[in-house]
């Protein structure tokens, strides 16, 4: 068979699959936009104030360091509020602003 007969063949075949990928394509496009919008309309609060400042309190009780590295996403002038997103990355940080008085 001539080569290009079969580049002809697999093209042929290869659009009207990727012609129903476009539409999976769409819908999961829709889907997300749907997820982020129900996401966005919480506020993010942490969710434990308490369980923060225990945690904290125990952690300076044991004399424990916080953790020296700021977290991949830190940029300088950034507060706790920052990383809000993230309960780890937060409490970090606010173990390490109570135990130093500084950001990283």
């Amino acid at each position: 068979m001539n080569k290009y007969v079969l580049v002809l063949l697999a093209l042929g075949l290869a659009i009207p699959v990727s012609a129903a990928f476009a539409d999976d394509e769409d819908d999961m496009a829709k889907m997300q936009q749907q997820l982020n919008a129900q996401v966005m309309q919480k506020p993010f609060t942490v969710e434990d104030t308490a369980k923060l400042d225990a945690y904290i309190k125990e952690a300076m009780k044991k004399n424990m360091k916080p953790k020296e590295e700021a977290p991949r996403a830190w940029q300088p002038g950034w507060t706790c509020a920052n990383l809000m997103y993230s309960y780890y990355d937060y409490r970090n940080c606010m173990y390490y602003y109570r135990y130093y008085g500084h950001y990283w």
